[in-house]
């Protein structure tokens, strides 16, 4: 069966849910591009996230974020992974409720922190205590990525392609979101 994606994907969720590796495997199955908005971030600041973060702060960094959701969510339907902390701004959520669906790859802190401790490109997690720091994000996150409108569950056993299904799977049940073709 072949689809086609009406309108923008936006995968939300913690650093370490897969954002990245399952919306590129989503789009790869759709057909579509694949963006991801710190990527596009980092092309127009010409600088890592970790580099505006360090010379600019998060404030800075936030309002960049703002921007490049708005262009990208206003271009032609894609696959879409934003930041961990993307969803948390009022606005952003609006543009993606507009424009798109927001999909919570929910993974537990279990998962997250299993993906996330050997990586040094994480800013927030600079701390003494990176696995508490990550625990208080999720916390404080979890609230705020219940809004989307799909949620799609993680599992350690589950593979990149079977959370694409999965994700494909939920998308399906909109139909608002995939046409068949």
């Amino acid at each position: 069966m072949a689809f086609r994606l009406r309108k923008t994907v936006a995968l939300i969720g913690m650093m370490g849910a897969g954002k990245t590796a399952v919306g590129t495997a989503l789009a790869r199955l759709l057909g579509v591009p694949f963006l991801d908005s710190d990527e596009a971030i980092e092309r127009a600041a010409n600088r890592s996230v970790s580099e505006i973060f360090q010379r600019d702060g998060e404030v800075c960094f936030r309002a960049r974020e703002t921007e490049v959701l708005t262009r990208l969510m206003s271009g032609p339907p894609c696959i879409l992974s934003t930041g961990g902390g993307a969803f948390l701004a009022p606005a952003n959520r609006a543009i993606i409720a507009e424009k798109g669906v927001a999909v919570w790859l929910k993974a537990d802190l279990d998962l997250l922190w299993q993906r996330v401790r050997h990586k040094t490109t994480r800013p927030l997690l600079r701390t003494p205590d990176p696995r508490a720091t990550l625990a208080g994000l999720l916390a404080a996150r979890e609230p705020v990525y219940a809004l989307a409108q799909v949620t799609v569950e993680a599992a350690p056993d589950y593979s990149i392609e079977d959370m694409a299904a999965k994700v494909l799977s939920a998308l399906s049940a909109r139909p608002d979101i995939l046409e068949t073709t």
